[in-house]
């Protein structure tokens, strides 16, 4: 069984992430060999998955197949930044760059160097670190805050993010040119609910590794137990069962963990299988039509339509390119239409106008 694990840090005991992955189910396996063909090259890689479901650990792996192995691998989480700091996190700073910079420090470019730099949640980087993201990675060097030398760097990045970034890229909040940089090689990490013959695997792992900690013998799942752990949803991924086999250690008797001692969350079962239904969001917008029928029976075409628009245009930051490509409709026909529904004022002689909306000027894409 191919076993891969994090280093051991105190930091575990409260993080979220996955701490182990097992590559037993056969689209772990495909993963795999998809993973071993991309990690000897120099390729940028954007590993895409639920929250716990071993991103990180993909990318040590990736680390550890690569000619950069004896180099460094440094893991930065991209949301736990503030963004007036996070500038200085990535790129370094120099003594006086800011309130507080009492002396110089590199960034983690600097400390990556030779080696490995793994930028975890990349779709929480604020707009403007992503454009100096973008150049980084284009020049291969660094400016460090408060600095006007550059630094050259030899580091391979590694991306990973829980969110659909093409969603990120219409609704305007984050950078297409940045996108394509970073999404060389895509690694799809499936959730250990689409990949059920991951999770015995995984939880005799937590099972000896906590009775280890524990001091226990050894400790068995009941028929009972193991089926219970395959028929979960697993909202939580492979951090939950971290929890749920921990838990569970504590509260079985005899060198067994039966069914019962297994604490499962319900509440988030039933979440996660509402979100997962196919029909969820065609059953919510059945249900708004309903209440639109029975409230507006005349020109429902035209208000529901209007509405998509302008709901559509705010939601892009009143971007006209990022609507209609959210949309699916040409430019022109989306321009068209704002402007009917006076989303958009247009003066023949001069050309399109901000419009003020909400005691806001809204700026326009031309």
């Amino acid at each position: 069984m191919q076993l891969l694990t994090l280093p051991p840090s105190p930091s575990l005991a409260t993080s979220i992430r996955a701490t182990a992955q097992v590559f037993e189910d056969p689209r772990s396996q495909a993963l795999l060999a998809h993973l071993q063909q991309v990690a000897p090259s120099e390729a940028s890689v954007l590993v895409i998955g639920e929250t716990g479901t071993g991103k990180e650990l993909v990318a040590r792996h990736i680390h550890n197949l690569s000619g950069r192995r004896n180099g460094p691998f440094i893991a930065v989480n991209c949301g736990a930044f503030s963004e007036s700091l996070v500038e200085a996190e990535l790129f370094g700073h120099e003594k006086g760059a800011f309130t507080g910079a009492l002396a110089a420090k590199a960034g983690w470019f600097e400390e990556a160097n030779g080696g490995t730099l793994f930028l975890d949640e990349i779709g929480d980087l604020p707009l403007p670190i992503q454009v100096k993201l973008l150049r980084v990675l284009q020049e291969r060097e660094v400016v460090r805050l408060g600095s006007r030398k550059s630094i050259k760097i030899n580091v391979r990045v590694l991306a990973a993010t829980n969110v659909l970034l093409e969603k990120a890229i219409n609704a305007g909040h984050f950078r297409e040119d940045l996108y394509y940089r970073l999404n060389v090689v895509t690694l799809q990490l499936h959730p250990l609910r689409d990949r059920p013959g991951d999770i015995l695997p995984l939880a005799r792992h937590f099972i000896r590794s906590y009775s280890e900690r524990l001091g226990y013998g050894p400790v068995e799942l009941s028929q009972g137990a193991q089926a219970k752990l395959v028929d979960y949803s697993w909202p939580g991924n492979i951090r939950e069962l971290e929890n749920v086999i921990h838990h569970s250690l504590l509260t079985c008797g005899e060198g067994q963990v039966q069914a019962e001692d297994l604490r499962l969350s319900h509440l988030r079962l039933e979440r996660q299988e509402q979100t997962l239904a196919p029909q969820g969001a065609e059953a919510l917008l059945q249900q708004a039509f309903s209440r639109l029928y029975e409230e507006q029976p005349g020109a429902l075409y035209e208000t529901v339509e209007n509405a998509l628009l302008r709901s559509a245009y705010h939601f892009c930051h009143y971007n006209q390119v990022h609507t209609a490509q959210l949309l699916g409709l040409s430019r022109n026909v989306t321009r068209t239409r704002l402007i009917a529904i006076g989303e958009l004022l247009v003066n023949k002689r001069r050309g399109p106008l901000p419009q003020v909306v909400d005691e806001r000027v809204v700026r326009l894409s031309i």
